[in-house]
């Protein structure tokens, strides 16, 4: 019976089951998502290599233009410290309006490829130093991990691919590679600038083709992750929906405060019809608010008890009618007018009531 029990808590614990959207919710505020770097990595490549192929004569000119200024004025100019300040803070303009295009494209790119991933979300969760991060045994295991070794095999499949695609698109234009020594230093330039741009879009592209399955493996990867066990999700829903045994408890403590505050609607009552141990209804007629009686308060057995301990501490008549106390009870709530069919019935009893009480 004990091993019994010890293979249900085993069971209890494996994490089988499916993560709940209250476990996805509180994964993704740490910063935890299924995605790729390697659809990043190729989209921002791919995105900077075809802006290249459209302004690649313009980033050349101001290459050019950089070289031209180099030789022929900044090597002539005295070598001062005004001179090298001037020359630095030119050199550094030239190099932001060439690179600067470029990074821009690449961090539009890359924040596209993020947001097709994840969407928009901003947490500083991973950013928070933690001391797990630094230790060595851990570090050791992450290192020769099965995880470690499927990155190693991705590695090498994602460099004999995309090499294999850039060795294809060169060996397609070999001829041109042979004769460049024949050729101008301007048409030289440009077959290489050519052949280097069609190389980077292929291999870009072959990144891409490979980083789609490197997202799907990402993506199965995180959801066995964050698999969860029955106990988990038994204990999420305690923490979620409440403890059982607070829940009872403030559920009696409702009950509790309904009934006392029905209690105090008893003495305002016009008269409490009763079965006449098992059922008591309390009812109240204010012409200026409704146009019928309205129950204020009803209940059987030990409640009952209650109203017309109440209700004759002050002065409520009591008047003894089965049927209608039973079918007032079934048919209607707390606050509620009573049903038409009862009206006539009802009528009767308040206007003996009234007379009773000399208020007829």
């Amino acid at each position: 019976m004990k091993q019994l029990q010890l293979d249900l808590q085993f069971f209890a614990g494996e994490k089988t089951e499916k993560a709940t959207p209250q476990k996805r919710h509180d994964t993704r505020k740490k910063g935890q998502t299924a995605k790729s770097q390697d659809v990043n990595t190729a989209i921002s490549l791919l995105a900077v290599f075809i802006f290249l192929s459209f302004f690649s004569s313009r980033t050349g000119q101001v290459i050019l233009d950089i070289f031209h200024q180099t030789f022929n004025d900044y090597m002539l100019m005295e070598l001062t410290e005004e001179n090298i300040y001037k020359i630095g803070l030119d050199l550094l303009l030239e190099i932001a309006v060439l690179l600067g295009p470029i990074m821009l494209v690449a961090l539009a790119a890359g924040t596209a490829a993020n947001l097709l991933q994840v969407g928009f979300l901003f947490t500083a969760e991973p950013m928070k130093p933690k001391l797990e991060k630094i230790d060595p045994i851990k570090g050791f295991k992450r290192i020769f991990s099965v995880r470690a070794l499927v990155e190693l095999l991705k590695s090498i499949l994602k460099i004999s691919f995309v090499g294999f695609i850039t060795f294809l698109v060169l060996w397609l234009r070999i001829d041109e590679v042979f004769i460049l020594s024949h050729k101008s230093v301007s048409s030289a330039l440009q077959t290489i600038g050519g052949l280097t741009l069609q190389m980077g879009i292929s291999a870009s592209i072959a990144l891409l083709f490979l980083s789609i399955f490197d997202y799907l493996y990402q993506r199965y990867d995180f959801e066995k992750n964050i698999r969860m066990s029955k106990q988990d999700i038994k204990d999420e829903f305690k923490n979620t929906e409440g403890d059982p045994l607070i829940k009872s408890k403030l559920k009696q403590r409702q009950r509790e405060m309904a009934t006392a505050r029905m209690m105090e609607e008893v003495p305002k009552a016009d008269v409490v019809i009763t079965n006449p141990t098992h059922y008591a209804i309390a009812l109240k007629y204010e012409e200026e608010k409704a146009d019928a009686p309205v129950i204020v308060a009803k209940g059987i057995d030990f409640m009952a008890q209650k109203i017309k301990k109440v209700a004759e501490e002050h002065q409520v008549v009591l008047v003894e009618n089965r049927p209608l106390a039973q079918a007032l009870y079934r048919q209607a709530d707390m606050g509620d007018v009573i049903p038409d069919e009862f009206f006539k019935a009802v009528a009767e009893i308040l206007a003996y009531v009234y007379r009773i009480k000399h208020k007829i």
